[in-house]
């Protein structure tokens, strides 16, 4: 099945992200980051332990991941990076490069 359909849907998911950074008790964590297209944009979400954080539409992916990075970072998580892991059906096989995310000053 092509990868395809998914990608032309009007809202749903169409990427996975994996997250990893430090949490607010300095631990390391490695999450998946799902984001879905919206009616009017697309929106990033994330769960880490009895958290979820869910990010504002945006009308990019990658600001609708910036946003989702923000808000952990606003709750205490640090040394944040990310990579598209999976688009929609087709995984990329680790092939795309990590974005870091600068921690807030």
């Amino acid at each position: 099945m092509s990868a395809l359909p998914l990608l032309l849907k009007k809202e749903g998911l169409v990427e996975k992200h994996q997250l990893e950074g430090v949490d607010p008790s300095d631990r390391y964590f490695s999450r998946a980051m799902l984001v879905s297209r919206t009616g009017s944009g697309y929106t990033a979400k994330v769960m880490y332990e009895a958290l979820t954080v869910q990010g504002e539409s945006h009308p990019t992916i990658g600001a609708a991941v910036r946003n989702l990075v923000e808000k952990l970072q606003g709750l205490g998580f640090v040394r944040i990076r990310t990579r598209a892991n999976f688009k929609g059906a087709r995984y990329l096989a680790e092939k795309e490069t990590w974005v870091d995310y600068p921690d807030p000053a």
